[in-house]
């Protein structure tokens, strides 16, 4: 059984920077043909796609915020990690790390609520 787990805080001022992890269990992310997802959803936008990470380390970006979000990974550890740069309250949201396999999501973090807030 594949798990995933969004940590990170809750709460982040605007213009700080909002870093979660995702530490992934019953699979490797270096798994071939596999990527590992950021989502995010909000009551304005919906169901939001902010970028992956690939089996191989290639990162690919949601171009409307590809200036503001990193995503790296650790192998050592089995996670991967978001970074999105001066966030705003546009940036509030519920996000989920997920799994892809052949272009469909098919596991899911149980999201993790953020709020921007001074």
């Amino acid at each position: 059984q594949v798990q995933l787990q969004e940590s990170g805080p809750g709460l982040v001022k605007p213009s700080q920077t909002l870093s979660l992890t995702c530490p992934v269990s019953g699979d490797s992310i270096t798994t071939i043909d596999e990527a590992w997802s950021w989502i995010r959803q909000s009551p304005e936008k919906g169901l939001e796609w902010l970028g992956d990470i690939a089996y191989d380390g290639n990162a690919y970006y949601n171009p409307s915020l590809k200036s503001s979000t990193s995503i790296s990974r650790d192998t050592s550890k089995n996670q991967f990690s978001l970074q999105l740069n001066s966030v705003t309250s546009e940036d509030a949201a519920v996000y989920y790390c997920v799994r892809t396999q052949v272009s469909e999501i098919d596991y899911w973090g149980q999201g993790t609520q953020v709020t921007v807030s001074s």
